[in-house]
């Protein structure tokens, strides 16, 4: 695992601007996406958004040789989706896109899934599940809390509800530099792993898939699919540990932190 590096306060107001554009980002997206057009629409539309409208880096492009600024990934598509022209979005469709921005040194990662008008009842429940177990995570997030105790939550919550969690692919330290560390692994033990402390600051970002865990890349070496073809979901966030609890640094308009 990466060093674990604790942010000051200079580090912080940093992050917490790369989250609030980040967040943007999706804001005008939600307003763009549609049935119809290609994912390599979508990628230029944000590729322009960030680099055009916010200067600031769409820091996807280039990462370990990625050549494009989001990852989308739809229906049995667990991650690292790469755009195509030849990729029309269809009315059933659910899609996950997976965008990272870099302004003043300092980078923000989160990804949401948009669920199509005519996609099945099943796959909507898939997405909203996700969410929630992403949710039932970052809710325990405070200093003294062990990574443990996220995975085992998030874990325990698909798994009550007959899905599974992808085990290949986790949460990550994040900060001036892409992945940092520690490891954030969506399933787990209680009481296990990592201590957190104030200044941390990572992504929660579950993988869940509708029937096995069990996942396979394709030969394009990026594009990672269930092996029995089911769907899959996930939503990300950039987490800050504060002195009392958490803050994500990337929360977006339309949400809003849970009661409990």
């Amino acid at each position: 695992m990466k060093p674990v590096i604790i942010k000051n306060d200079a580090h912080i107001r940093c992050m917490r601007e790369s989250g609030a554009l980040l967040a943007s980002v999706f804001k005008a997206l939600d307003e763009y996406i549609e049935v119809g057009m290609t994912t390599m629409d979508v990628n230029d539309f944000v590729e322009a958004y960030i680099t055009d409208k916010l200067g600031a880096i769409a820091s996807t492009k280039g990462q370990y040789g990625y050549p494009y600024a989001i990852n989308v990934s739809t229906n049995e598509v667990v991650c690292h989706g790469m755009p195509k022209v030849s990729q029309k979005i269809k009315s059933t469709d659910i899609i996950n896109i997976d965008v990272t921005l870099k302004h003043n040194g300092y980078l923000a990662d989160s990804s949401k899934m948009y669920v199509m008008q005519e996609a099945s009842a099943l796959a909507k429940k898939l997405a909203k599940e996700t969410y929630q177990a992403m949710w039932e995570g970052i809710k325990l997030v405070k200093p003294g809390a062990k990574l443990g105790d996220i995975g085992y939550a998030i874990q325990s919550y698909a798994e009550r509800r007959g899905y599974s969690i992808v085990r290949e692919f986790c949460g990550h330290g994040i900060g001036s530099e892409m992945h940092e560390g520690p490891d954030v692994l969506h399933f787990g033990k209680k009481d296990t792993g990592l201590v957190l402390k104030p200044g941390m600051t990572f992504t929660i970002e579950p993988m869940v898939n509708q029937g096995s865990h069990k996942v396979k890349t394709l030969k394009d070496g990026w594009t990672v699919v269930t092996k029995d073809k089911k769907l899959s979901a996930q939503w990300e966030h950039t987490i800050l540990v504060t002195e009392n609890g958490y803050e994500v640094l990337t929360l977006r308009y339309d949400e809003s932190l849970p009661c409990d």
